[in-house]
């Protein structure tokens, strides 16, 4: 029973993960709520507290412990004026200034809000205060506009813990009042403060955690939706591309079987004798033979059509291509070292696609080495969610003059080589929006890096 309940735990915890958000739209949630909702709401309470505080006291004349605290609270507010000026000037220059002060000053601003809200609620009744329910306003305007995760949490559990401070507080000055202050006030004394802090206090926690859940929801369903999305978008443009290159192929191999059977033809109508016309027909035909070979081949991208988009895991591809390259079975005193990041994003491709890149970077680091060498083989994970792959090894490296078009088709520095394999490589990454380079220093081994854009859609074959 433990067993099956372990696995179930170990997955609890990724239901609640939320991704960073991207900035741009960290930047619309925070305008949206800061400068646009939040701004004109400030500007009306300010504008409110204000001619209270000066036309229409919030409480009589007296003179007790609250008496203190109210001008505590006109001093605190003049400073809340000054301070909300300076936070609200980075929205309005929300897409020029840095993301991390934006989300900084946001911070500071509930922050300050939570503060305010608390001493308003102490002199406006305390526990008794309708103010209580502005901080579940404030913790529903810090899900959408703090960053989800750590601070996010940090800071709701600070606008909660303000709310306490206003009870204790408020049980401290009750309990300083005399009898005359207390019925002047109307004040109705707490028999039992512990258990309506205790309430309050797991409600605006519930609060907290619900708004949590919601955008882990959320979130949740978003990715979905845009995961289903990419898969819809690159199996259409890689079917696309699948008929381009028959298409293509079949535009190409009709000419060629023309010409071969014309050639054919001519060879056994040639009249014997002629052995130069005759050597010249048969370098055509096999030059045609060459050239059809060469273009089944290459359009063995045909074949894009034929297979399906899946999510694959980087490092199971990246062992599975080593194991294949390097089969247990054969000795060799070769190495290869590993270094993978903790957690990658699926890659959307085609399983064969990926083999492919990998399995020819390998070989041709193997080809490279020789007998014996070190290939490494990293794998991380940038915070743009790209995936990054490099197979280095310690081999005589590339010429220099031969590094820029080491990725061209049909260019090679093997003797039986046909050119192709780093050309397929290139254009397999760059079909799912990637990219793959080479950095090369003779005698000291060549390393080649590819780059995949997890949310990156593929693009055309042809350009």
């Amino acid at each position: 029973m433990e067993t099956r309940r372990e696995p179930w735990l170990k997955r609890l915890p990724a239901l609640f993960e939320i991704p960073a958000l991207d900035p741009v739209r960290a930047r619309r949630r925070i305008a949206l709520m800061e400068r646009t909702i939040m701004l004109p709401v400030k500007v009306f309470f300010v504008a409110m507290i204000f001619y209270s505080f000066n036309y229409r006291p919030w409480v009589g004349q007296i003179s007790s412990a609250l008496d203190v605290t109210v001008e505590t609270v006109q001093f605190m507010f003049g400073f809340y004026i000054l301070f909300s000026v300076l936070l609200a000037v980075p929205l309005f220059a929300i897409h020029k200034v840095p993301l991390a002060l934006v989300q900084w000053t946001t911070v500071m601003a509930a922050l300050v809000d939570g503060l305010l809200l608390a001493a308003m609620t102490l002199i406006t009744g305390g526990m008794d205060s309708v103010l209580f329910w502005l901080f579940i306003g404030l913790i529903l305007r810090n899900s959408v506009s703090v960053p989800p995760g750590f601070s996010q949490i940090v800071l709701n559990l600070a606008t909660s813990l303000c709310y306490a401070l206003v009870a204790v507080m408020d049980v401290a000055i009750a309990s300083n009042l005399d009898d005359t202050t207390s019925q002047a006030l109307d004040l109705n004394p707490h028999v039992s403060p512990g258990e309506p802090i205790i309430l309050r206090m797991l409600v605006l926690w519930l609060m907290s955690m619900t708004c949590y859940g919601v955008q882990a929801f959320l979130e949740q369903q978003r990715l979905t939706e845009e995961e289903a999305g990419e898969f819809a978008a690159r199996e259409s443009q890689l079917h696309s591309a699948g008929r381009l290159a028959a298409e293509f192929a079949h535009q190409i191999k009709n000419p060629l079987a023309v010409i071969h059977n014309a050639a054919y033809s001519l060879r056994r109508s040639l009249k014997p004798g002629n052995p130069a016309a005759e050597q010249q027909l048969e370098i055509i035909q096999e030059e045609v033979a060459r050239a059809d070979r060469v273009i089944t081949q290459v359009m063995g991208y045909a074949q894009l059509g034929e297979g399906r988009v899946e999510k694959l895991d980087v490092v199971e591809k990246i062992n599975q291509a080593i194991e294949q390259v390097f089969p247990a079975s054969v000795s060799t005193d070769i190495q290869v070292r590993k270094y993978f990041a903790d957690h990658f994003p699926p890659l959307l491709m085609q399983r064969g696609h990926l083999s492919e890149i990998l399995v020819n970077l390998l070989q041709n680091a193997r080809e490279a080495l020789g007998r014996q060498g070190t290939i490494q083989v990293e794998a991380l994970c940038q915070r743009n969610h790209t995936v990054e792959i490099s197979i280095a090894d310690n081999g005589p490296g590339i010429p220099p003059d031969k590094v820029e078009r080491i990725f061209e088709a049909y260019f090679t520095t093997k003797e039986k080589g046909t050119g192709l394999g780093l050309a397929i490589v290139k254009h397999n990454a760059e079909l799912y929006g990637g990219s793959i380079s080479v950095e090369s220093t003779l005698g000291k081994g060549a390393k080649f890096t590819v780059l995949f854009p997890a949310k990156a859609l593929p693009r055309p074959i042809l350009q």
